[in-house]
């Protein structure tokens, strides 16, 4: 069988949106080869030093490559990837080059053509993630180790939203907590909360495919197995009074969950939030400030930032 791959040159900032437009045009698979990785982990699982231009052939930005089996017609479906992501500005993401290329590729490589981009990595103090199909042992009796298979597009703890959400929990978690993941993906934000010491999570996606795979990696994760997972549009409708609630997302998304956030947030709870630009900070600040949430935290990588947030002591 052949496959046809669609090779997208984007800024490092939009790989998450472009991967998520791509699985929605039928792609079965999506492999991201990003710049920012590099600068963010210098070596590779081996001790090597990584040199971005090499691991790219990029100076920056990323790739974004999706591989569709030769039945599907890709000129049908083109003009919806292209369209969608030339919407990405609107949601304050730079798409950087958008080059897209498209070439044909056999079998025998698709089957590795995505694997040989992900490898263990330690992520938090206490956190690494390791893809299903590799070998790895803690290096010491504190690292958790979190199974998943990211061959559905999600994050995998890499990128700079991702990898910022796993440190505001690392922090906010002490265990025995009721955790909403909202916009679940991967579910790696669910698994790590079980580690951190969550007692109850619940994951939620509004995408089907979403939703499947991280049930698919709960079920990698023993700790992880009596993870809630279900398909839901934000919080709504949601009755379930949380500890933490999380969201990995469009700044503009957060947005509109701000009011069932707060609806469902304890007294003493965390909001934590992530997946959001430089430019889209205060906007976001202002408008949880407005609903009467307190900035407790703010963590940043590279022009990306994760806020931390609660609701003001009674009086």
């Amino acid at each position: 069988m052949k496959w046809n791959e669609v090779k997208v040159e984007t800024a490092s900032e939009a790989v998450e949106a472009i991967a998520n437009i791509l699985m929605e045009a039928g792609a079965s698979g999506v492999a991201i080869e990003d710049t920012l990785d590099i600068e963010n982990f210098k070596s590779d699982a081996y001790g090597e030093l990584l040199d971005k231009e090499t691991y790219t052939g990029l100076e920056e930005g990323a790739l974004v490559m999706a591989y569709f089996p030769e039945t599907i017609f890709l000129p049908e479906i083109l003009p919806f990837i292209t369209s969608q992501i030339t919407k990405l500005p609107e949601f304050g993401l730079a798409i950087g080059k958008n080059e897209i290329t498209v070439s044909e590729v056999q079998d025998e490589n698709w089957a590795t053509a995505w694997k040989k981009y992900y490898h263990p990595v330690r992520v938090t103090r206490y956190l690494t993630i390791v893809p299903s199909w590799e070998t790895y042992e803690a290096l010491d009796p504190n690292e958790k180790i979190i199974t998943l298979d990211p061959g559905m597009a999600f994050g995998t703890g890499t990128h700079p939203t991702t990898n910022l959400t796993l440190q505001a929990l690392e922090v906010s978690l002490r265990g025995g907590e009721t955790v909403l993941d909202v916009g679940t993906g991967s579910g790696v934000l669910s698994i790590a909360s079980k580690y951190l010491g969550a007692k109850d999570v619940y994951a939620y996606d509004l995408d089907e495919v979403a939703v499947r795979a991280a049930k698919e990696n709960m079920d990698l994760n023993e700790i992880a197995k009596d993870v809630h997972v279900s398909a839901n549009d934000l919080l709504k409708d949601v009755t379930v009074e949380a500890d933490i609630i999380v969201a990995n997302i469009l700044a503009d998304i957060i947005l509109l969950m701000i009011p069932d956030a707060w609806r469902l947030l304890k007294q003493t709870g965390k909001l934590i939030v992530s997946g959001i630009i430089a430019d889209k900070k205060n906007l976001v600040i202002d408008a949880m400030e407005a609903q009467g949430f307190i900035v407790e935290e703010i963590l940043q990588q590279k022009d990306w930032f994760a806020i931390i947030l609660g609701k003001p002591e009674d009086e």
